[in-house]
């Protein structure tokens, strides 16, 4: 049996974690599988070798994608002459839908078999993306159970496999031991900053949080927060805001370790993403903001179908968490609600659990046996 070769592609550190489960989940398998693609380090670290890295596709909003848009482009011509020259027995795109649909599309076109992990929010936003997506990828790996659900009623295949997370996070994780492993002593209620992991977003949300903070602070004396800075890049840039203008809030700025900075926190303000579903599966109340670029915000809102953006409230099919966009989202608004989350809510915590039970388990592997499937077929 010849060795099976995959190309796969990853956009920024999330898709980098859901590559290399998914190569380890595969190799358990198919031992002889080789890879090769666009990799951060941890699928480096699997065994994916590299034609470039991630952090070339880690870029987020419409009007921040302009100012990249030609090496953007450059390189996925590069990617598309490289594996048209080269086939792999499948190309997997991970994320990073505008640019892996149209790479996966031009390979499909060449005979070779596609499949994207991790489907765009076409049910939320531009449905009419589900024609274009049909005609790049053979099949759809779907980390939430709506999401195949509402391919398979438009007729594209598509595969619910779980949500990694669920694998990653365990269920109820100690708070005062996550305290105790960031250094932060003491009773006093404590609230988590997460104002996203892309400079942009941190930018526009932090100035909006530490507002946000202030707000509490003159209101119940005594609160303290946590901020995790998701890399060493803006670390420089987070402490310089703090000392200019918030240097009176109590807060305690981490390297990293947002998981731990949720698990030690009574209340998590955050941006919306990935960090929302990770916040529920810690059983944390939370309170979801997100500002885009004005010009970005005034492009993709007419196209907006979905009553909510934050995950918990899409998978609950209800508003269970808070949510403010763009102007809703002042420090006022955001700090009350917060404040109100301090309270605790048993029912906010069965619903988390919950959800919890419907998203699965062991997600690498059942999106692995999909793939060979796939490949077999």
């Amino acid at each position: 049996m010849k060795p099976l070769r995959i190309g796969i592609v990853a956009g920024e550190s999330s898709g980098d974690a859901l590559g290399a489960e998914l190569i380890g989940a595969l190799r358990a398998l198919r031992p002889d599988a080789l890879f090769e693609g666009v990799a951060g380090e941890r699928m480096r670290s699997a065994g994916c070798r590299t034609l470039a890295d991630v952090e070339d596709l880690s870029v987020m909003g419409l009007a921040e994608v302009l100012g990249r848009l030609p090496s953007l482009l450059r390189l996925r011509r590069r990617l598309q002459r490289h594996f048209l020259a080269t086939p792999p027995d499948l190309f997997v795109g991970i994320d990073a839908p505008d640019f892996n649909l149209g790479l996966e599309r031009r390979l499909k076109r060449a005979g070779i078999r596609t499949a994207h992990y991790v489907s765009p929010s076409v049910w939320a936003w531009r449905r009419y993306r589900v024609r274009r997506i049909a005609r790049s990828t053979d099949r759809v790996l779907t980390l939430f159970p709506f999401e195949a659900d509402f391919y398979h009623a438009r007729g594209v295949a598509a595969e619910f496999t779980g949500h990694p997370l669920v694998d990653r996070i365990p269920a109820a994780p100690g708070r005062e031991r996550a305290r105790r492993l960031l250094g932060l002593a003491g009773a006093a209620p404590c609230i988590a900053l997460l104002p996203g992991s892309r400079r942009s977003e941190v930018e526009r949300l932090l100035p909006l949080f530490l507002e946000t903070a202030r707000h509490c602070v003159s209101r119940r004396p005594g609160l303290r927060f946590v901020l995790p800075v998701a890399g060493p890049w803006l670390a420089a840039t987070v402490r310089q805001v703090l000392r200019q203008d918030f240097a009176d809030i109590p807060l305690t700025v981490i390297d990293g370790r947002a998981q731990e900075a949720m698990a030690a926190a009574d209340a998590v303000l955050l941006a919306s993403g990935t960090a929302t579903l990770e916040c529920l599966l810690l059983e944390r109340p939370m309170v979801v903001a997100y500002r885009l670029h004005p010009v970005t915000f005034h492009l993709v809102h007419p196209l907006l179908s979905a009553p909510w953006v934050a995950l918990p409230n899409l998978l609950a099919g209800r508003e269970l968490v808070p949510e403010f966009l763009q102007g809703a989202a002042r420090p006022a608004v955001l700090g009350d609600a917060l404040l109100n989350a301090l309270q605790g809510d048993e029912a906010l915590l069965a619903a988390y659990r919950a959800i919890r039970a419907q998203l699965g388990h062991d997600a690498a592997a059942t999106a692995a046996r999909s793939l060979l499937a796939l490949c077999a077929a």
